[in-house]
């Protein structure tokens, strides 16, 4: 198949994770992927439109179009798909309007009666879509990363020496500054515990000491390789719960054991005593933290078998097949119809 893929952007972390990671796999099966950006002028927005009428079938990421946009998008594309990693129906956790939207509501409704497939990365995300669609049209894929392309941590470090990790963007460390409080008790409890930082800002801690690395495509795996326990921490509110977790995904590939709080999918990714431990509290987080890092040997038994799991359930090969497997009910040749279901 034809495919064309309208993206924000092609170094958008969503675009590179959720449709670039599988393009040698697409064309492995013989699949041909284009992307397109999407043009912020109205007028050229509509003339790309027009443009897709080419393409078997048209992947629209994440972007909630105006209605009338929506409806030419719909004529022009043979098949639709709407990729989504967030909760977009809802405002993000820091917007000061608060969570509700109607607009985003609105559009986001009306995308999901009208597309040929709705893609989430999580069962959050499709339960929403599922209100709206055609039964059968809703499926999840989940957000994924690539193992081979993360070194493994050899966890050398003796305890008071051991550094944590948190990696993200100017907009996600919003969530690490309100989770600071607990930062510093960890600091102040477990002297010498250090914190690396890879992102594109910082923040700084009086009682955490904190290592800035500026966050590049090319250096971040090692990077988060090179520490010893990842922590994942997001608010718990509407937004978050349909994160999709990429953070600690990655964090899990380097074969780093994960605290996190217990939101969204980091309930399913972080079992406790298994990948890592979840914590809520203050004290749950300090003795998490106190429990890793004065054993190596439990930090390394945790972050194999939190690697493992992301080999075998949420890599790129994975979720590939579960590409490939709706492209291919989705062909031409395919029966009327036949979509990829209820797949959890």
């Amino acid at each position: 198949m034809h495919l064309i893929a309208l993206v924000s952007s092609l170094d958008h972390v969503c675009c590179r994770y959720r449709i670039a990671a599988f393009e040698q796999h697409l064309q492995g099966a013989g699949h041909r992927l284009e992307y397109r950006s999407l043009p912020r002028n109205l007028f050229a927005r509509l003339a790309l439109y027009r443009s897709l009428r080419k393409a078997d079938a048209v992947i629209l990421q994440r972007r909630l179009l105006p209605t009338a946009e929506i409806t030419l998008l719909r004529r022009s594309a043979r098949r639709l798909i709407f990729d989504y990693d967030d909760a977009i129906w809802f405002r993000d956790s820091y917007s000061s309007k608060g969570f509700f939207s109607r607009r985003r509501a609105r559009r986001f409704r009306l995308m999901a009666q009208v597309a040929d497939q709705m893609i989430a990365g999580n069962a959050v995300l499709a339960a929403e879509a599922r209100r709206h669609a055609v039964p059968g049209r809703v499926c999840i894929i989940p957000t994924c990363v690539e193992p081979a392309y993360y070194p493994q941590a050899n966890h050398h470090r003796a305890s008071s020496a051991v550094q944590l990790v948190w990696v993200g963007s100017s907009s996600t460390l919003r969530g690490l500054e309100q989770f600071r409080e607990t930062l510093e008790a960890v600091g102040r409890a477990l002297p010498g515990i250090r914190l690396k930082l890879v992102c594109d800002r910082f923040l700084q801690l009086q009682h955490l000491p904190v290592d800035p690395v500026p966050w590049s495509s090319l250096t971040e795996a090692g990077e988060i390789a090179s520490a010893d326990i990842g922590i994942g921490w997001v608010p718990d509110d509407p937004w978050s719960r349909g994160k999709c977790g990429l953070k600690v995904l990655q964090y899990q590939a380097a074969a780093l054991p994960v605290v996190a709080n217990p939101v969204g999918v980091h309930s399913n990714f972080v079992k406790n005593g298994v990948t890592g431990f979840q914590a809520t509290t203050t004290e749950q987080w300090i003795e998490a933290i106190r429990r890793l890092a004065g054993d190596a040997g439990l930090r390394k038994t945790l972050g194999q078998a939190a690697r493992r799991q992301v080999q075998e359930h949420y890599s790129v090969t994975k979720a590939a097949r579960l590409w490939l497997d709706l492209l291919d009910r989705m062909a031409p040749s395919a029966q009327s119809g036949s979509t990829c279901g209820e797949a959890a």
